[in-house]
């Protein structure tokens, strides 16, 4: 951990450092929460929480810098839990363990809460800072970004002057976000009867693992393999062949914003099937680990486990296993506005087997994204047509707006400026597949003109995910100049 608070620049990464102490997993921030009030207390700083719990800092300006336009700040406090299956992490209460990769930090078999404790980090620098110029400043830190946007879908007018707003939540250093999609949670779940395990059956855990998920916007065009799909493949090529087979358990994916990595699966056969089973599943494994030749760790196993006390009726696994099948799962379709761009898409997120009142059911959540509200919409009741018809009751819940590029935005021309002045090119200017809070934050605050921008990172939401140590310190560099540009108030 000290090697990571002595990074340059020092000022952002102690303070990051700091945050990987804290369990912070998206609707439990409130240890996060208490540590900021009392750093902002302890430096004389005005401090506030809102009505949701939403974190507000002000400090007034710096010598020479009173006639300047306030600046508002912005990033969210929770972080993405996720870790691997042999991972022994309790996000509540335990800290991410970070450490130096070569040119990259990372953490030890959990996410590293970069995704958005970079930009915690700098404000807090920032704020803390006592020789860098700036105006008056106005910071809004947000819980609950990445479980649901709750603290920027209730923020209220009337805490913020500034009409200037950069927003730190972007993974690509050196490039300018000026739009976002919008999203949509569908949320479904299939009844089903739960009867005895059939006499002479042998059970076995089947696991998929080793995928390298990520981030369900930004990487959910880069074919990567989803764990639902997979194992709900191999179940039915093995009952394509074996009558016999049954499925006990279901337990795949974790999040829903996060590609699921990970599934585990319990199912049973005849004792006298088990041998073709175990080929029936190597042969799949094999054939899908060829078609997906970017997911180089993907590990595929069966192996006998402890019967189940049931197994699910055999018309409700029929329809379970169609359904996931037609599950949409992955990008709809790509922007014909902006390339490279994805336009529209859904993540198979979640599918686990549970008990409730005593109703045993298959439970999914899916996490529909779009740039255009209207689209975003119609996908979703897609996909919750896919469970519907299936006899799965499903609801479209959460949805939150995406954010429209404003392309003659004065901070924009700004922020091109400076960052042409200091690495003598144009940055890039972009919409982003993924949810940014600036479009929640646009209703409230209608006058914000708002830009993000970020250090590079990669594998938002996965265990892998890691930032660039050298990225850290030109966005500290970048996002210290612009702030001492902003321009004198009319």
């Amino acid at each position: 951990m000290s090697n990571i608070a002595e990074l340059n620049p020092v000022p952002l990464w102690k303070h990051f450092a700091k945050l990987c102490e804290i369990p912070r997993p998206s609707k439990h921030e409130d240890k996060v929460v208490a540590y900021i009030v009392d750093f902002a207390k302890n430096r004389g700083l005005d401090v506030q929480l809102d009505e949701i719990g939403n974190v507000i800092i002000k400090k007034p300006a710096t010598p020479g810098m009173e006639n300047r336009k306030k600046l508002a700040m912005q990033s969210h406090v929770d972080m993405v839990p996720q870790k691997n299956a042999d991972t022994d992490h309790d996000f509540l209460t335990d800290s991410i363990k970070p450490y130096i990769d070569g040119e990259w930090v990372t953490a030890e078999g959990t996410t590293l809460g970069a995704d958005n404790g970079i930009g915690v980090a700098a404000i807090l620098a920032l704020l803390e800072s006592t020789d860098i110029p700036h105006p008056a400043l106005e910071a809004l830190l947000t819980i609950d970004e990445e479980a649901g946007m709750t603290g920027a879908k209730n923020l209220q007018p009337g805490y913020f002057e500034a009409d200037l707003l950069l927003n730190l939540d972007t993974e690509d250093e050196g490039e300018l976000y000026v739009g976002c999609a919008g999203g949509v949670d569908v949320n479904a779940a299939l009844a089903y009867t739960a009867e005895a395990v059939p006499s002479g059956h042998q059970a076995f855990k089947l696991s998929v693992r080793g995928l390298r998920g990520g981030h369900s916007g930004l990487d959910i065009d880069k074919g990567r393999g989803n764990a639902n799909k997979i194992a709900n493949r191999i179940i039915d090529a093995a009952q394509g062949e074996l009558e016999s087979v049954r499925i006990a358990t279901l337990d795949g994916g974790s999040l829903r914003n996060a590609i699921p990595r990970e599934s585990f699966s319990v199912i049973t056969v005849a004792a006298d099937q088990s041998e073709r089973l175990a080929e029936i599943v190597q042969q799949a494994s094999a054939t899908i680990k060829a078609e997906l030749n970017n997911e180089e760790r993907l590990d595929i196993a069966l192996e006998p486990t402890e019967l189940p006390g049931s197994v699910m009726d055999v018309a409700s696994q029929q329809k379970l296993i169609q359904l996931i099948r037609c599950c949409p799962n992955g990008v709809e379709r790509m922007s014909t506005a902006l390339e490279g761009i994805a336009d529209t898409s859904n993540n198979l997120a979640r599918v686990v087997t549970e008990t409730v009142d005593g109703e045993s059911r298959v439970r999914f959540q899916c996490l529909v994204r779009s740039l255009s509200d209207s689209a975003r919409d119609q996908h979703g009741l897609n996909v919750a047509a896919a469970f519907k018809l299936a006899g799965a009751d499903a609801s479209l819940d959460n949805a939150y707006p995406g954010w429209t590029p404003n392309m003659q935005s004065p901070l924009l021309a700004l922020m091109k400026d400076v960052y042409k002045e200091m690495e003598g090119k144009e940055p890039e200017v972009k919409v982003i597949h993924a949810g940014l809070e600036c479009g929640l934050l646009a209703k409230p605050y209608p006058n914000w003109d708002m830009v993000s921008f970020g250090p590079t990172i990669r594998r938002a939401h996965s265990p892998e995910e890691r930032v660039h140590i050298e990225s850290v310190g030109n966005f500290w560099e970048y996002f210290l100049k612009v702030v001492a540009a902003i321009p004198a108030a009319n």
